[in-house]
């Protein structure tokens, strides 16, 4: 479908879905046009005009929109109406509503082997889905949240056995559940409970590999600081179900623990530290503000509602987005320089792994 196709096409379904909501106004009233361009599409109303031209508005042309593209073409969720200034002399049709998309739709990865896979993937990339790669050397830290049965845990399994190729790993699992599993299966340091200890004592050890990672990071600091182009082996650490690890547990050492856990979240980043955090929820109790704001790779699984976003997406929301049904689905969003940084629909990858994990 040309452009010129396409435009007539959105008209169409503008015109006949906007409805009483512009009091009748119609392109061929000439109260608005279309204009496709590469990365999306511009709706560009004729001013004066008799409709508001807010959040709202731009909200319903997203939701029309979004179903008369789809499947070609997928809208970037905006938070609030996107206006561009445009190049022209007529003081009428200077402003648009700007809608990014990208083309295409999200497709799911089936890996029939996961090793076999992970051994010809370029170093430092996780591929996500078809469509959707993410570079590591851009990753702070990454949050994995859902609810219990979303397949958080399958996720989570795939990221750790494409990381293990080109990051060491420290995995702290409370639950002592599939993370031990999959780190017992592949001689990756982990820390699990013990029934001879309490849960303060468990936090405490935790702490402890935390101190040490810090230390780490400071050490490169040093190095930074007199060779600026050092390179370093990626450390991640990677914490399962994190509302379990902080809740219950005596006070100063929780205060320790978040402490810990926001020094390496601020410093992180330039000496190659990371987190991966998993927990059915990141409110203020999971983990502390600092932290969350330097979660740069933000997937949410499982149930899609206002409510289940509002932690990991505060400024979202979701009505529109097409989010296929089943395990694995969702919303991700990957704030670097490479990729939109828009709320993306999720499909996680179907992949085949060793035995006795899952």
């Amino acid at each position: 479908m040309k452009n010129k196709q396409l435009e007539q096409y959105l008209l169409q379904s503008l015109n006949m879905a906007l409805g009483s909501l512009i009091q009748g106004e119609t392109s061929y009233s000439n109260s608005f046009s279309i204009s496709v361009q590469e990365e999306g599409f511009l709706f560009i109303p004729r001013m004066p005009a008799s409709f508001i031209i807010d959040d709202s508005l731009y909200q319903k042309i997203y939701l029309i929109a979004n179903a008369t593209l789809f499947p070609r073409y997928t809208l970037l969720k905006q938070n609030s109406a996107y206006f561009i200034a445009l190049e022209s002399d007529d003081i009428h049709t200077k402003r648009g509503l700007f809608f990014p998309w990208v083309v295409g739709i999200s497709e799911r990865l089936i890996i029939p082997n996961l090793e076999d896979f992970v051994q010809k993937q370029d170093n430092s990339i996780i591929t996500i889905m078809k469509n959707l790669k993410i570079n590591y050397e851009n990753v702070t830290s990454i949050a994995i949240a859902g609810n219990s049965g979303s397949g958080k845990s399958y996720t989570l399994t795939y990221f750790l056995t494409l990381l293990k190729n080109f990051s060491d790993l420290i995995i702290v699992d409370p639950k002592f559940d599939i993370p031990s599993r999959w780190a017992f299966q592949y001689n990756v340091p982990f820390i699990y409970p013990s029934f001879s200890r309490s849960k303060s004592d468990f936090v405490s050890q935790v702490n402890e590999e935390l101190s040490t990672c810090l230390n780490i990071i400071y050490e490169r600091q040093e190095i930074l600081f007199t060779n600026p182009n050092e390179e370093f082996k990626h450390i991640t650490i990677v914490i399962d179900e994190v509302l379990a690890l902080s809740e219950g547990v005596n006070k100063q050492i929780r205060d320790s623990f978040f402490s810990l856990m926001t020094q390496i979240a601020l410093l992180g980043r330039a000496t190659n530290v990371h987190l991966l955090l998993v927990s059915q929820r990141f409110d203020h109790n999971t983990l502390p503000v600092a932290i969350r704001e330097q979660l740069n790779v933000l997937i949410q699984v499982g149930n899609i509602n206002k409510k289940t976003t509002q932690f990991l997406f505060p400024d979202l929301d979701p009505e529109g987005i097409v989010i296929p049904i089943g395990k694995g689905t969702g919303l991700i969003q990957i704030i670097d320089n490479e990729t939109p940084y828009q709320v993306l629909p999720l499909l996680c990858p179907t992949y085949f792994t060793k035995k006795g994990i899952l």
